[in-house]
């Protein structure tokens, strides 16, 4: 048994993702699995819309038609759990055997956002504590929270050189 929760893909009638996710909800609810089963998801994304009449609409569609994705700990209590839901048609993997999503896909289908702090920003000098240029120091340019990307312009060979570093790879002086 896994101590971590990790992400599952549950294939689902096309549909009826938002009742499975409901009902799985209900279902953890009543047998109290908040341990086991913690988060469902049915991954959307807004989309605008022109109509025939040329008005602009907003319109929520699924990114996964046919998929629920679930944070969960594998057990025999939580898969009969999830299994048994209806319109439920199993787990993504080898013959219905639950493979966990990689912490690179989660990432880039953003299922889940992770934040870094920084304690710097633009024209801080900062220490690169990560990767090839480890042990350099530079000033912060250019910041993307967002996109967690930092530039730092590093002074190599009396030239200074911009470099794209993820946030936590640089440390403030």
């Amino acid at each position: 048994m896994a101590d971590e929760a990790k992400w599952y893909v549950v294939h689902t009638y096309s549909g009826y993702e938002n009742k499975v996710a409901s009902n799985l909800e209900k279902t953890v609810e009543n047998r109290q699995l908040q341990d086991l089963i913690q988060e469902i998801r049915v991954p959307t994304e807004t989309v605008t819309e022109i109509t025939e009449a040329g008005k602009r609409k907003e319109v929520e569609r699924k990114i996964f038609p046919g998929y629920v994705i679930v944070k969960m700990i594998m057990t025999d209590e939580s898969w009969y759990a999830v299994r048994n839901i209806r319109g439920c048609t199993g787990f993504v993997g080898p013959s219905s055997k639950p493979v966990p999503l990689t912490e690179d896909e989660v990432e880039r289908l953003g299922i889940e956002q992770r934040s870094v702090e920084v304690s710097y920003q633009v024209g801080d000098s900062v220490n690169i504590v990560d990767g090839p240029l480890e042990g350099f120091i530079g000033t912060v340019e250019e910041m993307d929270v967002a996109k967690n990307r930092v530039r730092v312009v590093v002074s190599m060979f009396g030239r200074d050189t911009p470099v794209e570093l993820e946030l936590d790879q640089a440390e403030p002086v």
